[in-house]
């Protein structure tokens, strides 16, 4: 397909298409994941939900390097220079291969402070060590094919980047129970076995997308990493990457508030995030397949088409969360039943998914936002976007509502904060593609 020619409708359908089939099974994956360790018991699954915000920082930082990466590989594919896009997506691996390894190594050894200062202590402490240590471990083999599916997707494939997300998510599913629970001569692993199945799917991806990526000759010898594009690639990363990096760190500090109402509460909230990457999947993959389109056209002069793809994007999510709102309304008793053996904890959830999925919508805006401003090379302006989002609306907003309300006010301030954000982030695109500078 041709990015800069073919109508701007179908050419989303068709890129967005096959992400969103990817992700849901990744994420399909990772919800049965947070489901197996549920059943053995409350605990646990209090734990794994601490473990949301550390684990979510390093898989941010490999969003940034993906969004860098997609930024350049999608603009040197738009000016036509294919040798730069191939040495771009090789300095892109080997940043990625450095920088998401020593800050796994400074995670795990700082792992101790960091989720006590979360709220964790005594055996949920101790379940949190069972799970993260393996994680550290293998997280690089997560990263790495995150960035050289954002390869392909610059250039315009997202079928190939989603056959590997399937294939991994399927490794992992039916590696999980085998692992988690025992069967036949494997051992009961519980919490580190959850680990060790992620570690082995990542791996599985890694030597996928490692191997088309060669195959398609889509990488340059690794003499033609050079200093010149690991600037390029760092500066709009490092932007990127904080910005990412803000959504775990509000998260950590959301969490150490809803903590103060109880473990009960923060199981909840932990069903809830993994609720919410199956609600907003195609919010996701509109934020994968938009950039590339966007970055291509801006590229080659055709800002009409970036503003036109941004715009259909944002119309589109709008009503489609709408609708999964009213979707997760009927059903909520049932995932709260799925996911709390107790009634309280079942309440629990149910009140949560009646209330912060009110504001997916507006976390649609806010991401396709994000995602617009980056592919434009433009990370500093989505990096306050989102210091601005967190930290003068949401987590001020949570607390007034905690202070009056309890619980429910705490998850009403988050929703009030994400619809004032989004208010925001649409006038700074809108106005960015408004003027003849923006698109400049």
């Amino acid at each position: 397909m041709d990015l800069l020619s073919d109508p701007i409708r179908p050419t989303l359908r068709r890129l967005t298409g096959p992400v969103v089939v990817g992700l849901l099974a990744m994420f399909s994956f990772s919800l049965a994941d947070t489901f197996f360790v549920s059943l053995l018991g409350e605990l646990p699954l209090a734990a794994i939900s601490f473990t949301f915000p550390v684990t979510f920082a390093l898989i941010s930082l490999t969003i940034g390097l993906s969004i860098a990466t997609s930024a350049l590989v999608a603009h040197a594919v738009g000016r036509s220079d294919q040798e730069r896009a191939s040495r771009v997506a090789t300095t892109a691996l080997v940043l990625t291969l450095v920088a998401v390894g020593l800050l796994a190594l400074i995670g795990a050894l700082v792992q101790d402070p960091l989720f006590r200062a979360m709220g964790a202590s005594g055996a949920i402490l101790s379940l949190i060590h069972d799970y993260m240590n393996w994680w550290f471990a293998g997280c690089v083999l997560l990263a790495l094919p995150m960035v050289g599916n954002a390869v392909f997707r610059a250039r315009g494939d997202t079928r190939l980047p989603s056959l590997f997300m399937l294939v991994g998510g399927l490794v992992n599913i039916v590696l999980d129970p085998l692992l988690i629970f025992g069967v036949g001569p494997l051992p009961r692993l519980e919490m580190a076995g959850a680990a060790i199945a992620s570690v082995i799917s990542w791996l599985v991806g890694s030597l996928l997308v490692l191997v088309m990526l060669k195959r398609r000759q889509l990488l340059a010898p690794l003499s033609r990493v050079s200093r010149e594009l690991l600037r390029r690639l760092l500066a709009i990363a490092v932007p990127a990457s904080a910005a990412n990096m803000l959504t775990p760190l509000a998260m950590a500090v959301l969490t150490a508030m809803v903590a103060q109402h109880g473990p009960l509460a923060v199981a909840a909230f932990g069903v809830n995030s993994r609720i919410e990457t199956m609600a907003t999947v195609l919010i996701l993959a509109l934020s994968m397949s938009l950039p590339p389109l966007v970055a291509q056209n801006h590229a080659a002069g055709l800002g009409y088409r970036a503003a036109e793809g941004y715009n259909q994007a944002i119309r589109f999510v709008l009503w489609w969360q709408a609708l999964v709102y009213l979707l997760l309304a009927l059903v909520s008793p049932l995932i709260a039943q799925a996911f709390a053996s107790s009634s309280d904890g079942q309440a629990l959830v149910q009140q949560v998914l009646l209330i912060l999925p009110l504001c997916y919508g507006a976390q649609g805006v806010i991401i396709l936002s994000n995602s617009t401003l980056n592919a434009l090379q433009r990370p500093a302006t989505a990096l306050l976007a989102s210091v601005a989002r967190f930290f003068l609306l949401v987590i001020p907003g949570a607390w007034l509502g905690s202070h009056w309300f309890g619980l429910t006010g705490l998850f009403a301030g988050m929703v009030v904060g994400t619809l004032l954000m989004a208010l925001l982030s649409w006038q700074i695109c809108r106005r960015l593609f408004n003027t003849s500078e923006g698109l400049a």
